[in-house]
């Protein structure tokens, strides 16, 4: 047979041949879910989000296709979100659906109306970490059934963070026409993108390496967003939608955020594995000088700074939160090191760690890249310039520099074991200032995002 004619069937083969019945079957239902919201809501959308819409269609597919445990993700998150929609219309008022109806109907008050959703989301994801960390307890060699059950309840998770922001989305546009917006505007939406995308890729993750025994360490992070999550809503009401800052009323809004939060997820997860590669492999010396030594000097820092000198008292009861904060992660560091043994017995190979990682970095850092790029694109349309050293953007550029610098003693010196664990860890707490931090202690146009 010529070599070039076989070549051609192979590559098809890779493409096309390769497709089953329900690969078909669920590139049919994308579409057709494409096509339905184009009619259904294609005069309340501009051409840059049908252009969005469009791309998506083709690029949910070949998800689906790539990996398929998205596929029934997909069709679940799609039927229960029209089945939320279809309650809250049973219920019309002047403008369109009736909003009450979330503290009216069973299913919406209960389940599927976004806040409820969100807090679904919220106890799946508590009760995935405390399954993954009885995995710890199992006998060593054994199957750990608790860590199964934390993998069901992190889909669950997942599928009820997914819910909730596509029934927000709705519930948003029904408030008024100008207020309908996707939910990746403000702290409380983004803690939610971050949860359940943190969690999709340990998810993948956990099935392309077949282990669980990352999953304690992946979901105490996202546990740690959904307690801040829980706790921003409590005190500042963030759950009730709000319009749309000017700033923030562009559709670049609707690609440059997700494209960031990959990063996030991204680095979190890079983050989380370097602890579990360093619980393994550091010495107890290490260990105690970088987990339990850095959190011991700044909470003894914070002290020094409340109790030697006159502060207002908003800065004094800041700087005890910060305190207990801080005490939470050295007590949590020091359990680490003292049940190392334990925590560390069923986790996979180092070269599988240190491979997971990188992986993470790598992909985390072409999305951050994409997102910066976007970013100047709209701070360009917004504000008129492409950058302008606001914090935020100048903390944006330290953490592409600090991940850039990774990569390229990664792949150039061939960076590997402790030393890139210990700058992986690191590089969350720099991206968590970032992300974070600025919002806080800084401010400038980015201000709108004050916690």
């Amino acid at each position: 047979m010529n070599t070039a004619s076989a070549s051609l069937p192979l590559g098809r083969r890779g493409l096309i041949a390769r497709r089953d019945w329900q690969d078909w079957i669920f590139a049919l239902m994308v579409v057709c879910g494409g096509a339905f919201a184009f009619v259904r809501y294609g005069a309340s959308m501009d051409g840059y989000e049908k252009g969005i819409l469009a791309f998506a269609i083709p690029s949910l597919i070949a998800l689906g296709w790539f990996w398929k445990p998205l596929r029934l993700l997909c069709v679940l998150v799609g039927a229960a979100a029209l089945l939320a929609i279809n309650l809250y219309n049973r219920t019309p008022d002047s403008f369109g659906a009736d909003l009450a109806a979330a503290e009216q109907v069973f299913l919406l008050k209960y389940m599927l109306s976004s806040q409820s959703a969100i807090l679904w989301m919220s106890l799946l994801f508590f009760m995935a970490t405390l399954f993954y960390w009885g995995g710890f307890f199992t006998k060593s060699g054994q199957t750990s059934a608790a860590e199964a059950i934390g993998t069901r309840l992190t889909w669950g998770a997942v599928f009820m963070a997914l819910v909730g922001t596509m029934v927000r989305w709705f519930e948003s546009h029904q408030i008024a026409p100008d207020i309908g917006h996707i939910p990746v505007s403000n702290l409380y939406e983004v803690f939610v993108l971050f949860c359940w995308m943190t969690a999709l890729f340990y998810l993948y993750y956990e099935e392309r390496f077949k282990t669980r025994a990352l999953g304690a360490y992946v979901l105490l992070v996202i546990s740690a967003a959904v307690s801040f999550l829980l706790w921003y809503t409590v005190s500042r009401e963030a759950h009730e939608i709000q319009p749309l800052v000017p700033a923030l009323q562009s559709w670049w809004m609707k690609i440059h955020v997700p494209a960031n939060f990959v990063g996030y997820g991204t680095f979190a997860l890079a983050a989380m594995v370097a602890l579990a590669y360093l619980l393994k492999t550091a010495t107890q010396r290490a260990l105690i000088i970088g987990l339990i030594g850095v959190p011991a000097a700044l909470i003894a820092l914070i002290l020094a700074v409340r109790f030697g000198a006159a502060l207002p008292a908003e800065t004094i009861s800041g700087l005890d939160g910060w305190a207990r904060k801080m005490g939470g992660v050295l007590g949590f560091f020091v359990v680490c090191v003292l049940l190392r043994d334990k925590l560390t017995a069923r986790l996979p190979s180092l070269t599988l760690l240190d491979d997971l990682m990188y992986k993470a970095i790598a992909l985390g850092f072409a999305f951050f890249t994409i997102a910066t790029i976007l970013g100047a694109f709209w701070a360009a349309e917004a504000w008129g310039g492409y950058w302008s050293w606001d914090p935020k953007e100048t903390w944006a550029l330290i953490v592409w520099l600090n991940y850039a610098a990774w990569l390229h003693m990664r792949l150039m010196k061939g960076l590997r074991g402790v030393v890139a664990s210990w700058w992986a860890l690191v590089g969350l707490v720099v991206t968590t200032f970032a992300f974070l931090g600025v919002n806080m202690f800084l401010s400038g146009l980015h201000s709108y995002g004050e916690l």
